[in-house]
């Protein structure tokens, strides 16, 4: 049948009852129906699979779909069966199947009936199956999810990159389609070459989700409590909560059950079973939440996913518009919430660290670019769509102002004159570096690199020394989006300067700069609760706090810090505690530390409170599932019992910094630990007196000043650990 006598409204009509195509459906149908080679580009949500059922089902023959995910292929032959009366239209041919099984779907394909043959690469490597589908009449070969093609997407299967060769044994002049649905230029790139179709049609929808509101907090300590007031304000609704490891999907799934949540994790550990029936209670709204690993989502067609969660930041941008990109199918609200802190992104960098060279440079740059989508202020969709490939100037209408950035702006500053000095020194140092040796050379900080090209000797070297690194780091990130900068692929992130540059640089115009947001990227090294809260923190109520700190620490002949934190008093200032119970629950605080310094602060925070008619967040109080609460009381009774250190870490399988950061935080809580017999075997008697009286004295408990003031005399271990008899004997 030709293109010509072909309606495919009427096709469309009878098949799936739509009675109209959703954006570039049509002329992608037009395309594979013609068997010519075909590129669908075209995000989650925008019908890909009816771009090449539809046609499949139209055309003489079977068409082949290659897929990675087997619930994937299981939930689309299911969709096919639902719309035809003959059970064999759509078949799997995977390791599920037994032999009578295979034999039944050979047959079917052999007699015409099926339309759609759904195959895992790894089957169509098997010989007995190109034989097979050799002597068979083949429409064409849809590849899906084609992104795990290439080594820079963010789900690369080697499986897929010998497709093409497969392809040729099965039949010469089959057309393809390959269909994704987040693809940079150099994914796209690079899937074409591999397929060798780099003449096919491309077609390429908007990348932009304008009913997608993107959000990034600062990860906190407390951030469970976080996400259950976040869960808890959109009761009702369905949501999934993303983790990086399974430990952490069963932890907080418990935890939200604790707290009334109705969850269920979903993990590649559980058995097959269980991943089932979880997955359905989601489909069947028997649960409103599901905490996963990224193992969950694929293929799932649930349109009212109204929140996605990062509990942990994606490693690539590609996973992350992935992700949340299952939220608001319909259109509807969806809110994407990531919780981000560096020292994430350093685990991300340590599990690399095994990997072959190439490998670990393609994930390096990748993650850069997820900590300068989390750091940015600017708009975060134009981000992500300048990430894709595709500029955003829309209105409103577009999601103009659907995320955190432009809902709450930065302050803006002209900087001018450091565009100008920024792209100078990437033309004069020819090119050669990637954004960190570009800062490097901008603040004058030299390294082995900058030493090799004598960049060091330049009189541009250290010509912003002015401004700091992060300054600069922000800087690039905005010139990039402007187009005046580009970074280079192929020589994973090298950054160089576009046409647009070198015009800019001949007539330089005002450039108005948006401040970066900052997160701590200590990651807990200062101290045990070095991380920040989350909301807005209430500054009078603040300044208030720190005066009353003051004035308890000079009564009890104590430094403030030994009374309350900073992070504690920010905490209190943003969810203002009223009694002691509430205060015992706000971060570093515990009971025995409520009891000791709480009263006054708790009967200053009420009259704030009521003086000023303010309405308190939701009286919130995260019920812990015990499993911390378990190892803390293991680490209290073996210190009573007065057993080595070591020995009780090494017991629960903990590392000294492990077990340490444990101890820290009973004691920080309020709790009293007696240590002592421990640091008398550590320090002789002169040397206790010393630190005792260091601490008494200084401003700050932070261990890296500590360390500069006894300038190396002490391991950073062993004034932890005397740090804890120290808060333990004079805070607790």
């Amino acid at each position: 049948m030709s293109l010509s006598e072909i309606d495919l409204h009427q096709e469309l009509k009878n098949y799936f009852g739509f009675s109209q195509f959703k954006g570039l459906q049509e002329e992608v149908i037009k395309s594979i129906v013609a068997k010519e080679h075909t590129f669908v580009i075209m995000p989650t949500g925008g019908g890909k699979s009816l771009c090449y059922q539809l046609p499949a089902l139209i055309n003489e023959g079977t068409a082949i779909v290659v897929s990675p995910l087997i619930a994937l292929m299981k939930n689309q032959v299911d969709a096919i069966r639902g719309i035809s009366s003959e059970h064999g239209i759509a078949h799997v041919l995977n390791s599920s199947l037994n032999k009578s099984e295979i034999k039944q779907v050979k047959k079917d394909i052999s007699d015409g009936i099926t339309k759609l043959l759904y195959v895992a690469p790894e089957s169509l490597t098997k010989e007995e199956n190109v034989e097979f589908l050799r002597g068979e009449k083949i429409s064409f070969l849809a590849i899906d999810e084609a992104h795990c093609i290439s080594e820079w997407g963010h789900d690369f299967r080697p499986e897929y990159r010998n497709l093409r060769s497969i392809i040729k044994r099965i039949g010469d002049d089959i057309p393809m389609i390959a269909l994704t649905a987040t693809a940079t230029p150099k994914v796209q790139e690079d899937i074409l070459k591999n397929l060798g179709i780099s003449e096919a049609n491309t077609f390429k929808a908007s990348f932009n989700r304008p009913n997608l509101y993107y959000e990034v907090r600062p990860k906190t300590a407390d951030v469970a409590a976080d996400i259950i007031r976040f869960v808890k304000q959109n009761e009702g609704k369905s949501g999934i909560l993303y983790c990086l490891s399974r430990k952490k999907v069963e932890e907080l799934a418990q935890t939200l059950q604790v707290n009334g949540v109705s969850a269920v994790p979903y993990h590649a550990g559980l058995d097959a079973k269980t991943r089932a029936k979880h997955q359905d209670m989601f489909l069947m709204e028997d649960v409103d939440v599901v905490v996963a690993t990224i193992a969950f989502g694929m293929g799932i067609d649930k349109p009212d996913v109204r929140f996605v969660i990062h509990h942990d930041i994606p490693k690539s941008i590609e996973s992350y518009y992935q992700e949340t990109g299952r939220a608001g199918r319909d259109g509807g609200e969806g809110h994407c919430l990531a919780f981000y802190a560096y020292k994430d992104i350093e685990k991300l960098e340590k599990f690399m660290s095994g990997k072959p060279v190439a490998e670990q440079e393609i994930g390096h740059a990748l993650l850069q670019e997820v900590v300068a989508y989390a750091e940015t202020s600017m708009s975060r969709r134009k981000f992500i769509l300048h990430y894709f490939g595709e500029e955003f100037n829309g209105g409103k209408e577009d999601g103009a102002d659907m995320d955190d950035n432009v809902q709450n702006p930065k302050k803006q500053s002209e900087a001018q004159a450091e565009v100008e000095l920024l792209l100078k020194t990437v033309k004069t140092t020819n090119q050669l570096y990637k954004s960190k040796d570009v800062v490097n050379t901008l603040i004058g900080k030299p390294n082995a690199l900058i030493k090799s090209h004598k960049t060091d000797e330049i009189a541009l070297f250290g010509k912003g020394k002015y401004k700091d690194a992060p300054f600069w780091m922000a800087l690039i990130r905005q010139v990039l989006v402007a187009g005046f900068l580009k970074k280079d692929i192929e020589t994973y992130g090298v950054v160089k300067i576009t046409e647009k540059g070198k015009e800019y640089l001949k007539k330089p115009v005002s450039f108005m700069m948006t401040e970066d947001h900052s997160y701590d990227k200590g990651g807990g090294t200062k101290n045990v609760v070095s991380a920040k809260t989350s909301g807005a923190t209430d500054e009078r109520l603040m300044k208030m706090l720190k005066d009353l700190r003051k004035k308890v620490a000079h009564k009890k002949e104590v430094p403030p810090y030994v009374v309350f934190q900073d992070p504690s008093l920010e905490d209190m200032a943003t969810k203002y505690p009223i009694t002691l119970e509430e205060l015992g629950n706000i971060h570093g605080v515990g009971d025995g530390k409520a009891k000791k310094f709480g009263k006054e602060f708790v009967k200053l925070i009420t009259t704030y409170v009521e003086e000023n008619d303010i309405l308190r967040p939701d009286d919130l109080i995260v019920k812990s599932t015990g499993a911390n609460s378990a190892i803390k009381l293991y680490i209290i009774q073996n210190v009573d019992r007065k057993l080595p250190l070591p020995d009780i870490a090494s017991s629960k399988g903990m590392d000294m910094k492990s077990f340490i950061k444990e101890v820290e935080a009973i004691v920080y809580s309020g709790t009293k630990l007696n240590i002592s017999y421990w640091i008398d075997e550590l320090f002789d008697e002169e040397q206790q007196e010393e630190l005792h009286d260091y601490f008494l004295e200084a401003d700050t408990d932070n261990i890296e000043e500590a360390m500069e003031e006894f300038d190396g005399e002490y391991e950073d271990e062993d004034l932890r650990l005397y740090r804890i008899k120290f808060m333990s004997e004079v805070a607790n």
